[in-house]
């Protein structure tokens, strides 16, 4: 796989919601790391490939979990016909070559992995390979843009300080109701009419939150259900198979979402 294997070939479709877009462009211009928070299904991950795209920059992502470890993210040594040779790893082969690398839900990650961007993420901009016993200068094009989840903090799972204030910070969240029904409609393909009633179950959903519901109804969701209604199911089929079965095990609570989708239908 090469370095164009990352590069978008078509515009992501992204309705902006304010001035992210600009201020994104202001830290790629400053080459400074970014750090995205929001729910989950807000947008992040599709406003990253649009600014990637735009920037014609290839994009490399990667989804951080709880088993990933340093050498997931630089790379390691491998056994070949040849004997043993070297690797790089998706954050090494950014580094190398310019791309912008999205570390998604990055405090999915074990802290003692994430720590190896530090010295990204300052004037520095290096990467040591340590088992190889090399310093790599980040390429003048590389970025480090990282995402998570506030809602999902805990003293366990969260990022340290030490790593939060390395970055620059975009809060995400659900768009408003009208530019929501119209990404939905868009990227669904069914009408406006539908979608505004989608959102409109949505925005019950999140009132929920705290309230038995980790998170409501995410945009990615709504999507899922209006793809399914133009499949030829009903909205309240379409909404039990992508809303409210997945959210939630809770019986009363799938009860409540039923009614709510009953309201609006």
């Amino acid at each position: 796989m090469t370095l164009d294997d990352y590069r978008l070939s078509a515009e992501p479709a992204y309705h902006p919601c304010g001035q992210e877009i600009a201020h994104y462009r202001a830290a790629y211009a400053a080459r400074l790391p970014v750090m995205l928070k929001g729910p989950t299904g807000c947008g992040k991950t599709r406003f990253v490939e649009h600014m990637a795209w735009a920037l014609e920059r290839p994009l490399i992502t990667v989804s951080c979990h709880e088993d990933m470890t340093a050498s997931d993210l630089v790379g390691r040594y491998l056994l070949g016909p040849e004997g043993t040779h070297w690797q790089d790893g998706p954050l090494t082969l950014a580094v190398r070559h310019g791309a912008i690398c999205y570390l998604d839900e990055i405090v999915e990650a074990r802290q003692d992995t994430t720590v190896i961007i530090h010295a990204l993420t300052d004037n520095r901009r290096i990467l040591p390979l340590e088992k190889k016993g090399e310093l790599v200068q980040a390429h003048p094009d590389f970025q480090l843009v990282i995402s998570y989840n506030p809602g999902y903090q805990s003293v366990l799972k969260d990022l340290k300080e030490s790593t939060k204030q390395r970055f620059c910070a975009m809060d995400f969240d659900y768009p408003d109701p009208g530019i929501e029904a119209a990404i939905v409609a868009s990227q669904a393909g069914i009408s406006e009419g539908t979608a505004r009633q989608l959102v409109q179950i949505a925005g019950k959903s999140r009132n929920l939150r705290g309230q038995g519901l980790d998170e409501g109804a995410s945009t990615r969701m709504l999507i899922h259900a209006g793809r399914l209604m133009e499949a030829g199911l009903d909205l309240r089929q379409a909404c039990q198979l992508a809303l409210i079965t997945p959210i939630t095990d809770d019986a009363d609570m799938r009860q409540a979402l039923a009614a709510a989708v009953d309201a609006c239908a």
